[in-house]
């Protein structure tokens, strides 16, 4: 058997396991037990409902995975790969149209393999739990707007990839990184005005006790704000949350309009002053610089093994080309992005306990920002028992109880925590 394809196989099912094993430990973590610090706002039928929910959705996702497991590997067994590359090439056209052919059509499949999953976790699971505020027409909406963005911004930067990778020779990595760094810099300025409306509709916040505090707040700061909107998160879920996007004078302040309705103003100030936070110890910048340097780490490998012909080979295909060095290469590449992964939620985990820590010290005060927390916590039926090795693979926000105990510790007059 081609060295390759026992290799891809292996990942596969090393991946598999290790999603298993994080579920399994996850669930075996589970607790009837409700935490002291929530019993004053988790009703115990709340609590046991919030432990039915993580059952549901992590024995759903292991439903998923081992399907798509099985579509996967039957896939690459049967000669997927080269049928439709010979479909792509039936067209007759050039080397980075067929390409782009040959993509979309991957995407398709993808999407339609994903497509009753989604149905399900929304209109069953999500509904069961009363979260779910999607409505068919707003469902079928969202997943052609999404289609039509990945075409309209995805396709530019695919066809720039091919092209680099067909014309530039040994450099062409290079290119295909600053095409990419260039991509993601102009799509944070492009979402708020272009993308993000074409899902949800933005309105600013109406004049009143809860906007004085936000403006108060950012001035004290001397945060510059572009405006402070509310967005209509409740047309697809009852979840609460709040963002920033922009960036510079063009920073806008978003809120769900379920978490104006669940939080007071001063719990809401200590969300915005947590979120702030990530704009002022520059976590922001760091995880985008971050990410760009995987994206070129990324690249770089991908030189490498775009045109070995053991990897075509692995998958049966009749022709080495670029575009299906690109999914192929994939494979390869998944074990390092999970490493990756893991590192960046880490440092994510890092980021919130830094952000807990500013908010704490600059807006309505530790107690504000934990009741805040707490109830968007029993709100959205969060775990608050999840297993250690779970956390460390999925994790990008610490567990909400370790989150509460780090913040219990700025109320120490002896304790310098919130200081640093």
């Amino acid at each position: 058997m081609n060295s390759y394809l026992i290799i891809i196989l292996s990942i596969l099912l090393l991946h598999y396991l290790l999603e298993l094993t994080a579920a399994l430990l996850n669930l075996r973590a589970l607790s009837p037990e409700l935490p002291a610090e929530f019993a004053d706002v988790y009703a115990a039928d709340v609590y046991a409902r919030s432990q039915r929910y993580t059952r549901a959705t992590t024995g759903f996702s292991l439903i998923q995975a081992t399907i798509v497991l099985a579509v996967t590997l039957a896939f690459i067994l049967a000669g997927g790969f080269n049928l439709i590359d010979g479909m792509a090439r039936g067209f007759g056209l050039s080397p980075i149209p067929t390409g782009l052919i040959f993509l979309g059509l991957l995407a398709l499949l993808q999407a339609l393999l994903h497509l009753p999953f989604s149905i399900y976790a929304t209109f069953v699971i999500e509904q069961r739990f009363g979260f779910n505020t999607t409505t068919v027409a707003t469902f079928v909406a969202d997943g052609l707007k999404a289609a039509l963005v990945a075409v309209v911004l995805g396709g530019p930067l695919l066809a720039a990839i091919l092209w680099f990778f067909e014309t530039s020779g040994p450099l062409a990595w290079l290119y295909c990184w600053s095409a990419a760094v260039v991509f993601i810099v102009v799509v944070q300025f492009l979402a708020p005005v272009l993308i993000m409306p074409l899902f949800n509709r933005f309105t600013p916040l109406a004049a009143g006790e809860l906007k004085e505090a936000i403006t108060a707040y950012a001035a004290g700061q001397r945060f510059a704000l572009q405006g402070i909107y509310t967005m209509d998160g409740s047309r697809r879920s009852t979840r609460a949350n709040a963002f920033f996007t922009g960036f510079g004078r063009f920073r806008r302040i978003v809120f769900f309009d379920t978490l104006i309705e669940q939080l007071t103003t001063a719990e809401i100030v200590a969300v915005l002053a947590h979120e702030m936070g990530h704009y002022r110890l520059r976590h922001v910048i760091g995880m985008m610089a971050l990410s760009i340097l995987q994206t070129g780490l990324m690249f770089f490998i991908l030189s490498l093994f775009l045109d070995s012909p053991g990897l075509f080979a692995a998958f049966g295909m009749e022709h080495i080309s670029i575009h299906a060095g690109l999914v192929f290469f994939g494979f390869l590449y998944a074990p390092i992005s999970t490493l990756i992964g893991i590192g960046l939620n880490a440092y994510s985990r890092h980021n919130e306990y830094q952000a807990d820590r500013f908010a704490a010290r600059t807006g309505a005060g530790a107690e504000a920002l934990i009741s805040g927390l707490k109830k968007l916590s029993v709100r959205n039926l969060a775990n608050l028992t999840p297993h250690p090795f779970n956390v460390i693979v999925h994790y990008s926000h610490p567990p909400m109880l370790a989150r509460i105990a780090a913040l219990r510790r700025c109320f120490s007059a002896a304790d310098t925590y919130c200081s640093r």
